[in-house]
């Protein structure tokens, strides 16, 4: 019994470890698709949203059969608890993926994007998704908290990001709808921090039973 358990906790790690991949497809093709401004390849990106929400809904079920059909102790129950919310914060990165790239969709042609502070921060984000489900996989506390600190380095980008529109703007007035494009974009991979960190508090919990939410309610 323990074996068929151990079994299909190995699938499930294999399952957060693919809709990991494909969050972090999503959110490098956005990107990409804004350094191009290319909605041609923004269009890429919502199959890939499609496929991590139909991971999410097969892993929420695969995660209530393991709790029904078998007994699991303490430690397997935290590991299976953390895994349903992990998804729900991939799921949410996923669409702000597809977010991010319906807003390449609409940028004018003729905008030439200096991208390179969004491709960092895009970098910066998927490292830390990666990382989360790894440190999940792993069983990895430092990997985790890791992660967590890793959340000033993206938001140290955002605020990067609006100086230099502020400059934008200051400079050239008539480009304010393409800076708030762009703010939005860099909001939402801020957003896709958040999440990882999410997902990285949940593997803490995994691991020693105790959530961060938790803690700061009991001081």
């Amino acid at each position: 019994m323990r074996s068929r358990f151990d079994e299909q906790l190995d699938n499930l790690f294999k399952d957060l470890i693919m809709m990991g991949s494909l969050c972090e497809e999503a959110i490098a093709l956005a990107a990409k698709a804004l350094s191009k401004n290319d909605s041609k390849l923004a269009a890429k990106v919502h199959p890939i949203d499609e496929e991590i929400d139909r991971m999410e809904k097969e892993i929420e079920s695969n995660c209530l059969k393991l709790l029904l059909q078998q007994q699991p102790v303490a430690r397997d129950l935290r590991q299976i608890s953390a895994a349903l919310k992990m998804i729900t914060d991939m799921e949410r990165i996923g669409d702000q993926a597809e977010d991010i790239a319906e807003i390449v969709s609409f940028i004018p042609k003729d905008k030439k994007n200096d991208s390179l502070l969004i491709e960092q921060m895009a970098k910066a984000a998927i490292k830390m998704v990666t990382d989360s489900v790894d440190a999940y996989v792993r069983r990895d506390p430092m990997l985790a908290q890791s992660v967590i600190d890793s959340d000033d380095t993206v938001d140290h980008y955002f605020d990067q990001v609006k100086s230099s529109l502020i400059s934008l703007i200051t400079e050239n007035p008539d480009d304010g709808e393409y800076a708030l494009d762009i703010l939005m974009i860099a909001k939402y991979l801020e957003r896709i921090g958040d999440h990882a960190v999410n997902i990285a508090e949940w593997v803490l919990f995994s691991i020693t039973g105790i959530h961060k939410t938790t803690e700061e309610h009991s001081v």
